[in-house]
């Protein structure tokens, strides 16, 4: 059978309360051996280290999304650096800057984006990007932290351009695609995808969002991985099967799944 990885998820959300078992069994019987599923707040965090703890294929990234920092407890960050030392904890984040919804100052953004980056070399995990309307932001605040040392991550869920793209993987960031590169007028997002080395591309749902043709408007999941791989496979002129084996041989050795 067929392998793939689901790099970003959120199984941890109200979505999947009342399946969740199933999502997971549905998704490991259709080939999908790993699923690392992502916070974005305190108690998302650790509601992704409890999935991980009760399903096998199940693994944790743990962390505060810009978007909800303006809301963290003077200790919350505290408590994400001491869930970061759990079992199946394999990345920090998601992190990021967000200039999309004005939840959060941009300056706290940094603030968290600089301590998430500092805490995953600490761990020595990769880190997890969230980007929404702050492409050159983002690459200047990668640029200043890879001035400290070597970078290791993924800008997940990636909608930028080219050039975007391109500072990310020469800064050693991975670039993940979820269900919008499948997206009739996304034409310029495919490209993009088409031209990402063959050794950083990872593929992700961001499941309970951005659900793939042909299921899009409807709940993601982890299953529909297959999906955006097979559109990505279409663009890289790829068999699926060996788009499958790229991104989960390159997902392992990020993640350092097993």
């Amino acid at each position: 059978m067929t392998e793939w990885i689901d790099t970003h998820c959120h199984l941890n959300e109200d979505a999947f309360a009342p399946d969740v078992a199933d999502v997971v069994k549905r998704a490991v019987d259709h080939g999908v051996t790993r699923i690392v599923v992502v916070g974005c707040t305190l108690n998302s965090s650790r509601a992704a280290v409890e999935l991980a703890a009760r399903f096998p294929a199940v693994y944790a990234a743990v962390g505060l999304q810009p978007n909800y920092v303006s809301e963290a407890a003077a200790t919350d960050f505290a408590e994400i650096e001491q869930l970061s030392q759990s079992p199946k904890v394999v990345a920090i984040g998601e992190t990021g800057l967000d200039r999309y919804w004005d939840h959060s100052p941009i300056e706290l953004q940094r603030d968290y984006f600089a301590r998430h980056i500092a805490l995953a070399r600490s761990r020595e995990l990769p880190f997890i990007v969230h980007c929404r309307d702050a492409e050159a932001d983002v690459v200047a605040a990668l640029q200043t932290a890879a001035a400290t040392g070597p970078l290791r991550g993924v800008m997940h869920s990636f909608t930028g351009d080219l050039a975007t793209a391109e500072a990310c993987w020469t800064l050693g960031l991975h670039i993940s695609f979820a269900g919008m590169v499948t997206f009739k007028r996304n034409d310029a997002l495919r490209t993009v995808a088409a031209a990402v080395p063959a050794d950083r591309l990872l593929v992700e749902t961001d499941a309970p969002y951005l659900a793939p043709a042909p299921h899009r408007g409807k709940r993601n999941e982890p299953d529909y991985v297959r999906y955006t791989a097979a559109c990505l496979a279409e663009v890289r002129g790829v068999t699926p099967d060996d788009l499958a084996a790229l991104t989960t041989a390159n997902a392992r050795a990020l993640f350092r799944l097993p």
